[in-house]
């Protein structure tokens, strides 16, 4: 079977996905929680979809691209304006897709229309180049979070989704509003150990998917770590999270693998991003 970038599939059956850096660049970047609390953050990403993320073949955007989605009918203005530099992005011939994260697992078949975006699964399987590599956001990793388990399992629900998703905008924004309140009492109290991935979980989830390579997100520790497994080792990179309009990608071409700064640049011509 020939993927549509002309990497040869194991089978007919095969459902990974394909990726070869002689296709062209593929980026990677996670948790840009953007908010209008934080307008340079904003700023930066614009840029860097006007600019860096135009010299790729495909963006992976591994969730929590929003500090918190309560819908794909929210038309805020930040929303509108992430819609429109993505819709920009992909109809400049750079493909996006896009992982849900703990902030914006709302994210839906609208949001995707509009910006072009393909929305992925969690967690994902991609060959490159031959190794199997899996994509997830990063939170089903930190199973030592008793409490967030429980609440994960709970709005992940596709029936609790609904029931949230029919009430009003302004019903919504206050429940959102009001969990990020609770969430950030309980996050202070917790011993930032647990908040990180567990390492048996991590073996396990490799050893399930017979991947050597796991890229997430979701901890906000960038880091290059080996797991020892049964049948050999595998490689878990963890992306960067964006804050004060200072970012980081994870960068996958003919040169290897890289990480690379993303900085918001003032000028003129960003004044009114």
């Amino acid at each position: 079977m020939r993927c549509k970038l002309g990497w040869n599939c194991r089978s007919r059956t095969d459902l990974t996905d394909c990726w070869s850096a002689a296709a062209g660049e593929a980026l990677f970047i996670s948790d840009l929680h953007l908010t209008p609390a934080q307008p340079t953050t904003l700023a930066c990403f614009q840029q860097f979809l006007a600019g860096r993320a135009r010299a790729a073949r495909r963006l992976y955007i591994l969730g929590d691209l929003f500090d918190v989605w309560i819908g794909d009918d929210d038309d805020a203005p930040l929303h509108q304006a992430v819609r429109q530099a993505l819709h920009d992005l992909t109809a400049s011939g750079t493909e996006c897709a896009l992982l849900h994260g703990n902030r914006d697992f709302l994210i839906g078949r609208a949001f995707a229309r509009a910006t072009g975006c393909r929305l992925l699964p969690d967690p994902y399987r991609i060959l490159l180049d031959g190794e199997l590599t899996l994509l997830l956001h990063g939170d089903q990793l930190c199973t030592d979070d008793l409490a967030y388990q429980r609440f994960r399992r709970r709005v992940r629900n596709r029936l609790v989704q609904q029931l949230f998703l029919w009430k009003s905008l302004a019903s919504r924004r206050a429940i959102a509003a009001e969990y990020r309140r609770r969430s950030a009492l309980a996050n202070a109290e917790k011993p930032p150990i647990i908040m990180d991935v567990n390492p048996q979980a991590v073996r396990e989830t490799l050893q399930r998917q017979r991947a050597t390579r796991l890229i997430h997100g979701h901890t906000h520790r960038p880091a290059n770590h080996t797991h020892t497994l049964t049948d050999g080792s595998a490689e878990r990179l963890v992306l960067a999270d964006w804050r004060e309009g200072v970012g980081e990608l994870l960068s996958y071409s003919a040169l290897g693998w890289r990480r690379e700064v993303v900085s918001f640049q003032p000028s003129a011509s960003s004044a009114d991003l």
